[in-house]
């Protein structure tokens, strides 16, 4: 009996691994055609926090209480959630080992690499017989098999502890000092060379990145950390290296056209269309501007501007809705619900990539009661729980991300469904702004044949609006469907809408049968 029971968890054992090797050899990564379609609706996670267990509520991971902080197995438990909100793809922030001296919060900043081919310990569950590596492809496997990407973030500086290993890799100053980019004080600024000479030494630490990431873990892209701190060159080269391996392996450059000034006197600058040029398949855009833009001609603009960047190119090119990044402030501490919802339906209604920040969808404000506050206990030689208010964590063993909000949640749902349905309006269509008569109400189409999507938002997050928006092909009897609702329903007349929207309000109507010239 007992050699049958052997028997049969060895026939189990076999049947999974040729299933899995199955599913893995099915999988076909098609990350960058769905990027240049705009049909990428992007997650950002730091795997640290995914789905960290902080069983009594104090929002920090207690290890001498047994809780447990985010790691690649757990993190499966989260990804048929993931997939459930509508989203096809995850940018997980630095997978790569942290420094700890010079240290920034009681774990170590995600951004500092202490090693570019050599994935962060913290990241691997230590009850797995499986090695990190091994646990890591388990990650990428499963989320592979419930149709979603994995891009890996890479980041642009080294780690203090990387400068001890190896001071070659870095810029140094007059007295041969490592140079601290911008204020980052816990890393050093990487000597990647210049337009005509590459540094082969920090060319191989990202070759072997690139490696780690294609061969080992079968990632499906990349994006690349202030991507603007190394010459164009570095990335071409770098980019086609990856092309040879993988085709479709997608490039996301942390870059925009709002930034000018290289992030040290002793840096390179490269500008977002020079970064295009070599080869990135998408860059930030400046959507990030949103909370500042108070009239419609400057979103609607950079809009347009973003349409005409990619008729430049040879090969199709895009953009991210980085309305929300894990660098901006969470929207509910901006302008509350209302400004979140204007997100989520710009991401789902313009010819970009939809782009969240984990927590996003259920209201997270990233406030966290121990912020900046002197620790207990520490992992790095920073004794603080260093934090950037309103900011998802990076820094520290912090709770899962998350908000208590169901409403935003349900409307995040119901908008990733609704740009699936229109998904071939984004990748095709035409984007048309529609003439308001006041400056704080934006409207547009997107377009193609006669599925017309029709947006108008309040940019006024403080009184309500009216206004016309006029349509010259509207008739009065054209059927539409209300996507979008607002509290006033739109006065739908010949040539024109009539709406009364409130502060911060946005409203998204489908046509079927109207085509705009």
């Amino acid at each position: 009996m007992k050699t049958f029971y052997k028997s049969l968890i060895l026939a189990a054992t076999l049947l999974y691994t040729c299933t899995t090797a199955l599913a893995q050899e099915n999988y076909t990564n098609n990350a960058r055609k769905l990027f240049t379609d705009n049909n990428a609706v992007i997650y950002e996670i730091n795997i640290r926090t995914f789905n960290a267990k902080d069983t009594n509520h104090n929002d920090i991971i207690d290890f001498d209480l047994d809780e447990e902080s985010g790691n690649f197995l757990n993190a499966i438990e989260r990804l048929d959630e993931i997939k459930d909100m509508g989203i096809n793809t995850l940018h997980v922030l630095p997978v790569t080992q942290v420094g700890k001296t010079k240290a920034l919060g009681t774990a170590g900043s995600l951004y500092a690499a202490a090693s570019f081919n050599k994935l962060n310990e913290q990241l691997k569950d230590s009850k797995s017989n499986m090695d990190i590596i091994e646990q890591a492809e388990k990650f990428v496997e499963e989320a592979h098999k419930r149709g979603i990407r994995i891009i890996l973030d890479i980041p642009a500086c080294g780690a203090y502890d990387l400068y001890l290993q190896r001071p070659e890799l870095f810029v140094k100053d007059k007295d041969q000092i490592p140079v601290v980019p911008a204020d980052w004080t816990d890393v050093r600024l990487l000597d990647a060379g210049s337009e005509e000479i590459v540094n082969p030494d920090v060319f191989g630490v990202y070759k072997e990145f690139v490696d780690l990431a294609i061969d080992e873990l079968g990632v499906d892209g990349i994006r690349a950390d202030v991507a603007h701190c190394k010459p164009a060159e570095f990335w071409r080269q770098l980019i086609s290296y990856s092309r040879k391996k993988d085709p479709q392996f997608l490039w996301l450059a942390e870059s925009s056209d709002s930034w000018h000034d290289a992030i040290s006197p002793y840096g390179v600058f490269t500008t977002y269309d020079k970064l295009l040029e070599a080869g990135f398949d998408g860059y930030y855009g400046s959507f990030f501007n949103l909370k500042e833009w108070d009239t419609s001609d400057k979103l609607i603009n950079h809009v347009l501007f973003n349409t005409e960047l990619a008729k430049k190119f040879s090969v199709p090119k895009s953009v991210i809705g980085s309305f929300s990044t894990h660098d901006e402030v969470a929207p509910v501490l901006v302008n509350g619900i209302p400004y979140s919802k204007m997100i989520i339906w710009l991401n789902s209604t313009l010819p970009v990539n939809a782009y969240y920040v984990d927590g996003f969808a259920t209201g997270d404000n990233y406030i966290y009661d121990w912020a900046n506050q002197k620790a207990d206990i520490t992992f790095t030689d920073d004794d603080y729980y260093f934090a950037h208010r309103g900011k998802i964590d990076i820094f520290n063993f912090s709770r899962m991300p998350a908000g208590n909000n169901k409403e935003l949640l349900k409307e995040f749902v119901t908008a990733n469904k609704f740009r699936n349905s229109i998904s071939p309006v984004l990748a095709n269509g035409r984007f048309v702004r529609l003439k308001t008569n006041n400056e704080h109400i934006f409207a547009y189409t997107m377009t193609d044949n006669k599925t017309t999507i029709v947006v108008f938002g309040n940019l006024n997050f403080e009184n309500t609006e009216k206004t016309d928006i006029k349509i010259p092909e509207l008739k009065k009897q054209t059927e539409y469907e209300c996507i979008k609702s607002t509290k006033t329903a739109p006065l739908i007349r010949n040539r024109k809408i009539t709406v009364n929207l409130a502060a911060g309000e946005i409203g998204v109507l489908l046509f079927k049968n109207l085509e705009i010239k």
